[in-house]
Parts: C-alpha cells; sequence; structure tokens
C-alpha cells in the first residue's frame, strides 16, 4: 500500500504558478501511475492531469493543457503538478491518486485510481 500526502497549496493571484507535491510512503511507488485530480462544493471530481510509472507519458485535461505539467521524481517518491497561467476557475480542493494495476496507465477516470490523498486546497484570486 501507499499513502499520499499533498502540499504546495494556497492563494494566488490570476496569472500566477504554483507548484503541488504529493509525497508517497510504502514500497512500489516507482510502480504506479499517477494523478491529480481537483474538486468544487457541489461538483465531481474533475481530471486534471496523469503521468504513467516512469514519466515517459502524460496525459492532461483540456482545461489546463499548455498551463499545467505533471512530473515524478521516483527517487524522491513525488509526483508534482506545475501550473501556471492560473485562472479562477482553477480554484479547486486538488487531489493525487495511484494506481498500481497497471503503471502504464494515464487514465482520466477517478474509479480506476486505488490510493488518494487528503486533498490541498488552491484559490486563485482575480
Amino acid at each position: 500500500q501507499v499513502q499520499l500526502v499533498e502540499s504546495g497549496g494556497g492563494l494566488v493571484q490570476a496569472g500566477g504558478s504554483l507548484r503541488l507535491s504529493c509525497a508517497a510512503s510504502g514500497r512500489s511507488f516507482s510502480y504506479y501511475a499517477m494523478a491529480w485530480f481537483r474538486q468544487v462544493p457541489g461538483k465531481e471530481r474533475e481530471f486534471v492531469g496523469a503521468i504513467n510509472w516512469n514519466g515517459g507519458t502524460t496525459n492532461y485535461a483540456d482545461s489546463v493543457k499548455g498551463r499545467f505539467t505533471v512530473s515524478r521524481d521516483n527517487a524522491k517518491k513525488t509526483v508534482y503538478l506545475q501550473m501556471n497561467s492560473l485562472k479562477p476557475e482553477d480554484t479547486a480542493v486538488y487531489y493525487c491518486a495511484g494506481d498500481r494495476s497497471w503503471g502504464g496507465s494515464t487514465s482520466s477516470r477517478a474509479h480506476e485510481y486505488e490510493y488518494w490523498g487528503q486533498g490541498t486546497q488552491v484559490t486563485v484570486s482575480s
């Protein structure tokens, strides 16, 4: 099993940048596919981006493509979400998620991820 802890959230002005981190504990992190999702109150959890086990393949939601980048450092057991050109509509709680069943995955489907962090709040002011 793996435990995930997000950090790096906060308040930023529109047009600014933030980098979220997701630190994993436990074995075999380097074999996990990882993803970021976000959620606002009253709405379903939304896919943001995903990365396969070795960082060679990524997948992004259209709403963040060209602005957000997912990366990982398996030696540090950490996955990152670099967010640039932030917009007020990016305001949400951001969650990282892990899938051990297929490290090659970059799925956008939340139900395919077994492990979830507690989330970190990102607020973008206009």
